[in-house]
């Protein structure tokens, strides 16, 4: 229920939680089109994304179109190509002939979007948000707290939209193990000078963040400085889907034919499409092979150890380094290897937002207590049916692969937009690709239960 309070001065339309690309974009969008009132909040004091895995030569997976702006609006100021034209880089751009732009370089193009957006407030962490009425009408209460003050504000608005991101992942049987020496890879380049000082270094995963950072690592395997090992539990180090008709998954009509599917079949479906998300690219794994080959010239034998289907079974630490129980998952072979420092690159998960445990009673969960979202990326809840809560790359489960996908970013922007004014302020196209994912009406299809 919401708790009553005298009326306030200002209410803003939307507020939006955490500024990472897509908080981002749809602040870039709001400022363009006008009309609604907006603030969003961050509690990190500058934009950054994955500082961490900012490695020099990494690239996005994805064509630089998949900026903040352009999938839904070509002629913004903010799409990445007035950035280069703004910085005088566009002949460069040009001639680099690449869609894979450096990582670096799409951070700094969303640092220069977020600088231009006064709706956009750094340094500012929201601590609770709780329901509350201005007479009769229902609105949500953000506290937020200044990192430079230490003193809370209170700010009042209709809606809200959720973009807090992923958190790193680590098993829960390696927690414990966290330190200076067995970290997280979204930690790798803070910690990177003192990791080179090792004797022996493993690399955990099969994702791209493992292989960026088992690649790094190798490019500075100097005179053998160190030893290197990679293991993962997966059948092998195996690129992403890259392929143009594999890339379709990553669209507004897929997107729309899996928000369809029963909840179990959602699950099912999820769990076979890995490599349409969590692979390595192809350029990633040939440039390690080639270093390989090149290390290996003169019938040279690198300190370098790669193994597949393999699992971290255990891990415990003796002195100065690490013992590691590791299990080969196809033979059951289990074996022990010595190693002073370890990497895990186990990935990113969700995590339910602090700010929202006061309302979980009023959100409607599924059957695996996840959240229940709309099409339009709406919150279900119980009540404030017309406060709505967007939920930005937390709908994995309810609208497949694309989710956290940058390319669609822009596309949910627009839908949530659309809905913020209860109308079309930017077009939705219904048809982007060239093939079907379920069944024409035409076809007077029959359902096989």
């Amino acid at each position: 229920m919401s708790l009553k309070q005298p009326q306030f001065e200002k209410v803003y339309d939307i507020i939006g939680v955490g500024i990472g690309p897509f908080n981002l974009g749809l602040a870039a969008m709001l400022d363009e089109t006008g009309g609604k009132e907006a603030l969003f909040f961050e509690k990190k004091t500058e934009f950054n994304w994955h500082k961490g895995m900012l490695i020099d030569g990494t690239t996005l997976q994805v064509p630089f179109f998949a900026d903040l702006v352009s999938m839904a609006n070509v002629k913004s100021k903010y799409t990445f190509l007035n950035y280069l034209q703004e910085h005088q880089r566009l002949y460069h751009f040009y001639f680099l002939e690449n869609f894979h732009i450096p990582r670096k370089e799409y951070n700094h193009y969303c640092r220069w979007t977020a600088s231009q957006l006064n709706s956009c407030r750094f340094g500012m962490g929201v601590e609770q948000i709780l329901p509350v009425e201005d007479g009769d009408v229902p609105l949500y209460k953000v506290i937020v707290r200044s990192l430079k003050t230490g003193k809370t504000e209170t700010y009042f608005t209709k809606h809200l939209a959720v973009g807090i991101g992923t958190s790193p992942s680590v098993p829960s049987h390696l927690e414990k193990n966290l330190g200076t020496k067995v970290i997280h890879s979204s930690q790798y380049l803070d910690r990177k000078e003192e990791l080179l000082n090792a004797r022996s270094i493993t690399v955990i995963g099969s994702g791209q963040s493992a292989a960026e950072v088992f690649y790094d690592l190798a490019q500075h395997q100097d005179n053998e400085a160190y030893s290197l090992n990679w293991f993962t539990r997966s059948k092998g180090f195996f690129p992403m889907e890259y392929s143009k008709l594999g890339l379709e998954y990553f669209s507004p009509d897929y997107t729309n034919f899996f928000y369809q599917l029963p909840p179990s079949k959602k699950d099912d479906l999820l769990k076979k499409q890995d490599l349409l998300y969590k692979g390595i690219s192809m350029d990633t794994i040939a440039d390690i092979y080639d270093l390989l080959y090149e290390k290996s010239v003169g019938q040279q034998k690198p300190e370098i150890q790669l193994q597949a289907m393999t699992e971290l079974v255990s891990l415990e630490k003796k002195a100065d380094t690490h013992m590691l129980s590791l299990r080969q998952n196809v033979t059951g072979d289990v074996f022990e290897l010595e190693s002073e420092v370890v990497i895990l690159g186990t990935g990113y998960a969700p995590s339910f937002p602090h700010f929202l445990i006061n309302m979980q009673e009023s959100i409607e969960w599924d059957y695996k207590n996840r959240y229940q979202i709309t099409h339009d990326y709406r919150l279900k809840m119980k009540d404030l049916e017309n406060n709505h809560i967007f939920i930005q790359n937390g709908e994995l489960h309810t609208h497949g692969v694309g989710a956290p996908d940058l390319g669609l970013g822009a596309h949910r922007n627009a839908v949530i937009i659309n809905k913020l004014f209860e109308k079309e302020i930017y077009s939705v196209s219904h048809k982007n690709v060239f093939q079907n994912f379920g069944s024409e009406p035409s076809w007077n299809p029959t359902t096989v239960r």
